[in-house]
């Protein structure tokens, strides 16, 4: 067998791509950050296969159907692919906060199902969204938690920044994607059984 995959997992909405206030609705309602999907290229180019897992309420509370959704990240795909960049898939959580799934984040189901798609231990796998939940679902999951501060949580962001909030333990901040995968790149490859 060749080797472990070597996976990153991105939440989507405040990491790699502008929050909305009132949800990405439509394909032209979604642009990237700053800076993101050139950090993406560079994870890919460093040997990193890249997938997305986004809370996606709307889908659960009728403010758009699938077909948009897929249109949405069909645009995302686009985007990253013009930056020389590739996500390899989207885990997507369709249900609203009061339905009491196991996939919406803080819950880990979603990278649970991402550490069976991909057969890849989840304590291997770094996991960085913009949110509390992003990096609790993690935490839960066993995966190695990143918080970003560029969406939910900017304002803690820089001199002067609010605190953060109490954070699950071992929980790495970076001020954005692009710090995120800087601080991957620089790390090397995934911890090895030395």
């Amino acid at each position: 067998m060749g080797g472990t995959v070597k996976l990153i997992v991105l939440d989507r909405d405040g990491s790699l791509g502008q929050i909305s206030e009132d949800y990405v609705r439509s394909p032209e309602d979604w642009s990237p950050q700053a800076g993101a999907l050139e950090a993406v290229a560079r994870l890919n180019q460093g040997g990193w296969r890249v997938v997305v897992a986004s809370n996606q309420s709307g889908l659960g509370r009728g403010l758009f159907d699938m077909a948009t959704l897929n249109a949405v990240h069909a645009r995302m795909h686009k985007l990253l692919a013009g930056a020389g960049a590739r996500v390899d898939a989207v885990f997507v959580c369709p249900h609203a906060p009061e339905d009491g799934c196991a996939c919406r984040k803080p819950e880990p189901g979603l990278l649970l199902q991402i550490g069976q798609r991909y057969a890849v231990p989840l304590a291997d796998v770094p996991v960085a969204g913009d949110s509390l939940n992003d990096v609790r679902a993690a935490a839960a999951a066993g995966c190695q938690p990143h918080l970003l501060l560029c969406g939910q949580l900017s304002a803690h962001a820089g001199a002067g920044g609010l605190p953060l909030p109490p954070l699950p333990e071992g929980t790495l901040v970076h001020k954005d994607l692009a710090a995120f995968a800087d601080f991957i790149l620089a790390r090397g490859a995934v911890p090895d059984k030395a």
